[in-house]
Parts: structure tokens; C-alpha cells; sequence
């Protein structure tokens, strides 16, 4: 028998969560103007960069899925990769932040490989993560416990970065944003470091011996996705989630410093990011009267007009803040339903095609989702305030202005819309849920 999980045990798997948005939300909320206006990169050729990053890295998740499917060690299965890439994610992390003095196509390749790299060695500590959930207690209450501690833990880590980045920034740099996001970077990443050993040390797998259940070869892996409806909606929904509220995190930063003239108003809006929680507390209420697929349209349609009362509000911050927390209360029920509702994804591809394959389903339905959204979340707005003509530290124009205010309100508003419309098409096979699970039994017994 297993004895109960120690207040210490549970706080170590938390704070993986947390040393992960710590670090990979520095990066995503941060980037975009690290690069335009503090690395000196243009703001397209910034885009693009992050897209071509993020389409290379969103073919890592399910490799990461097999890697860790078939690693054997003394330490578990899971548990060593929090201990294996601390030092190299803690490392690219603040390599991303440096600002080296090199030529406009040589800052371009060295921003390219840094954030790259970066990405992949998180889906290398995020994928575990999750991975090692089942195998960390054998009592399922325990494993709620641990998920819900997992989930404040990584609400944390999101809130000091956003909350706390740019004061940083500036009390270190003292005027020199170059050295003050690198010195910055470095001590999350110092944080991040210690987090992560300390979750491989306290926390210890039970279950990661030999496997009962063996590996499907990977061309079946493949083949359960054939046919495979509502993982599709699934996905091309959390694609969109991830893409507005990319787009959103991102430009905040220039909506507050040129639209609003207030830099440190981005700072105030990313800590109200903390009201994602309301979201994430809402979702068992709202479960009980809705199903799961209404749940995640009601949290898209609340993110949505929450950016679209942003655009009516004009410059006044205290409406704007409103907006703003009326908008993060949706996007933390759209952030949390994917997840909850992958599972079901793949009893659908077990009941049609006969392969189950929840390691691959899973990685592609969250990590590729993430990975892909973010990347054009970063891209999309890139293009247009250059097409509007930005330009770092300059008086921007009305165009410009109008480019960025589309970026960071309607973008955003448009993206939510998207991903509610193809959640209408859930519903025919959410019906069909209690029928399945009926069936699979059936064909076990």
C-alpha cells in the first residue's frame, strides 16, 4: 500500500508547473518586443522567425511522447527529465535575452536558434510533466489533488512573469533594457533551475517499472487519428485558443507603451491574467448544466466580447482592466476544457479505428497545439503592424496605432470566434460519448 503524498511531495510537483510558465511564458509574452525593440530586429523579420521557429518545433511533441514512452532509468520514466534538462532549458532561456553585437542577419540566425532550441527543451520538461502523473500515486483522489496543486502552480509561475517582467527589467537595466532583460532572464532562469531540481529530488514514481500495456508501433499511432472527428475539432479549437491569446499576451506590451502611453500598463493588465483561475473554478458548476463542448463555447464567446468591449471603452484603463478580466475569465475556461475533453478524443479513435493511442493523441491535442498557436500568435501580429508601418522608438503614426490596436483587440476577438463556430460541430459526437464507453467495455469483457 501507498502511503499518503506528503505536503512536500505534492508542493514539488507543483512547481514544475510552475519553473515551466515561469520560463516558456518570459518567452512567448516577451519575444515579440525583446526582439523589435530591444535587439534591434524588424518587427517582420521578428515574425517570422517566430513562425518558422514554431513550425519546426510543433513537430517535437509526439517525438518527445515516444522518447519518454521509452526511457528506462533508475530515476522513472518521467522524473529524470525534469533533472536531464533543467540546466540546458535554464541556459537557452537566458541565451534567448542576450543581445549580442552582431549584424542585422547574424542577430536573425541567433534569435532563430536560441528561441528554437529553447521551445523543444521545453516540450522535453513540459510532456513529463503530465507523462508522469499516473505513475507519481495510485489513489485517484491523490491524483486530483496533485493535478489542481499542478494547475495554481503554473497559474504562479504565469502571474510573477507577468506581472513583474518589465519592473525588472527596468530596475535592473537602470535605463539599459538590453542588460536589464538579460539579467532578468538569468535570475528566472537561476529560479526555474532550482524548481526543477527540486521536483526531481521530492517527488518519486511508483508505478515505472516494467509495462504491462506495450508500445503500439508508430504507424498505428498514426492510424488513430484516421476517421477521427471530434480530436480534429479539438485540436483546430486549442490551435485557435493559443493563437488569441498569443496574439494578445504579446501585444500588449506595444498597446500600452504607444496606444496607451503608459508602459507599465502592460504589467497591471498580464497580473490581471490571474483571473484565468475564476475561469478554471467555474468549469465543474458549469459542467453540470452544460456539456462539455457548450462549456468551451460559453468560455470562447466570454473571451471574445471581453476584447470587443475593449474596443469601445476608448483609453480609459479602469474599463479597459474590466475588459480585460472579463476576457481572462473566459480564456481560462477555453484554456482548461481541451484537455479535460482529449481523453474522450481518444476512447472516439479506440472505438472507430481499435488502436488506443493517448500518449500520441495527446501530445499532438495539447504541446503541438500550444507550440503552433503561439508561433503564429507571435507572426500574424508582426505582419500587420509592419504592413501599418511600426517601427521600434519612433512617434508612431495613426496607421501604425491602428495596426496595433486591430492586433491586440480585434485579432484576438476574431481568433475566440473562430474556435467557438468550430466547437458548434462537437455536439453530434459528444452524444455519442456514453455509447462508446459502453461499447469499449464491452469489447474488453
Amino acid at each position: 500500500m501507498q502511503k499518503k503524498l506528503s505536503l512536500t511531495n505534492i508542493l514539488a510537483y507543483a512547481s514544475t508547473d510552475t519553473a515551466g510558465n515561469l520560463l516558456y511564458c518570459t518567452l512567448t509574452s516577451f519575444i515579440l518586443y525583446f526582439y523589435t525593440d530591444v535587439f534591434g530586429i524588424s518587427v517582420g523579420a521578428a515574425g517570422t522567425i517566430l513562425l518558422v521557429a514554431r513550425v519546426i518545433d510543433s513537430l517535437d511533441a509526439p517525438i518527445w511522447g515516444l522518447i519518454i514512452d521509452h526511457t528506462h532509468s533508475k530515476y522513472g520514466q518521467s522524473r529524470p527529465w525534469f533533472l536531464w534538462l533543467a540546466a540546458p532549458f535554464a541556459i537557452f532561456l537566458t541565451l534567448s535575452f542576450l543581445s549580442p553585437d552582431l549584424s542585422a542577419a547574424q542577430k536573425g540566425i541567433y534569435a532563430l536558434v536560441t528561441y528554437l532550441i529553447t521551445g523543444i527543451i521545453y516540450t522535453g520538461i513540459s510532456t513529463p510533466i503530465t507523462s508522469i502523473l499516473p505513475n507519481l500515486s495510485n489513489d485517484s483522489d491523490e491524483r486530483v489533488k496533485l493535478n489542481s496543486y499542478r494547475m495554481v502552480g503554473g497559474n504562479i509561475g504565469y502571474f510573477v512573469t507577468a506581472s513583474f517582467t518589465l519592473p525588472l527589467v527596468a530596475f535592473f537595466g537602470g535605463g539599459n533594457d538590453q542588460k536589464g532583460f538579460a539579467i532578468t532572464a538569468a535570475v528566472y532562469s537561476v529560479i526555474g533551475l532550482l524548481m526543477c531540481i527540486f521536483a526531481f529530488a521530492k517527488t518519486q514514481e511508483v508505478n515505472s517499472g516494467p509495462q504491462e500495456v506495450q508500445s503500439i508501433p508508430i504507424k498505428d499511432s498514426f492510424k488513430a487519428m484516421r476517421g477521427n472527428w471530434p480530436w480534429v475539432i479539438i485540436v483546430l479549437a486549442n490551435v485557435m485558443y493559443w493563437l488569441g491569446n498569443t496574439v494578445r499576451t504579446s501585444t500588449v506590451i506595444y498597446y500600452a507603451q504607444y496606444n496607451l502611453g503608459h508602459l507599465n500598463y502592460a504589467s497591471l493588465l498580464n497580473g490581471l491574467v490571474l483571473f484565468q483561475v475564476v475561469g478554471n473554478i467555474l468549469i465543474p458548476f458549469m459542467v453540470r448544466k452544460f456539456s462539455k463542448g457548450q462549456t468551451l463555447i460559453i468560455g470562447f464567446s466570454i473571451a471574445s466580447l471581453g476584447q470587443i468591449l475593449m474596443g469601445f471603452v476608448g483609453s480609459n484603463f479602469a474599463l479597459i482592466a474590466a475588459a480585460w478580466i472579463f476576457t481572462s475569465i473566459g480564456t481560462g475556461i477555453a484554456v482548461s476544457m481541451p484537455f479535460a475533453m482529449l481523453s474522450d478524443t481518444v476512447d472516439y479513435g479506440e472505438w472507430k479505428n481499435g488502436i488506443r493511442s493517448a500518449g500520441f493523441l495527446t501530445a499532438i491535442g495539447s504541446a503541438f497545439c500550444i507550440k503552433m498557436g503561439s508561433g503564429l500568435g507571435g507572426f500574424l501580429p508582426s505582419k500587420i503592424m509592419a504592413a501599418a508601418g511600426y517601427v521600434a522608438h519612433k512617434q508612431q503614426t495613426a496607421s501604425a496605432l491602428a495596426g496595433i490596436k486591430f492586433s491586440f483587440i480585434w485579432l484576438p476577438a476574431i481568433c475566440f470566434m473562430i474556435g467557438a463556430a468550430i466547437m458548434l460541430t462537437y455536439s453530434k459526437f459528444e452524444r455519442k460519448e456514453a455509447q462508446i464507453k459502453k461499447d469499449l467495455l464491452e469489447r474488453v469483457s
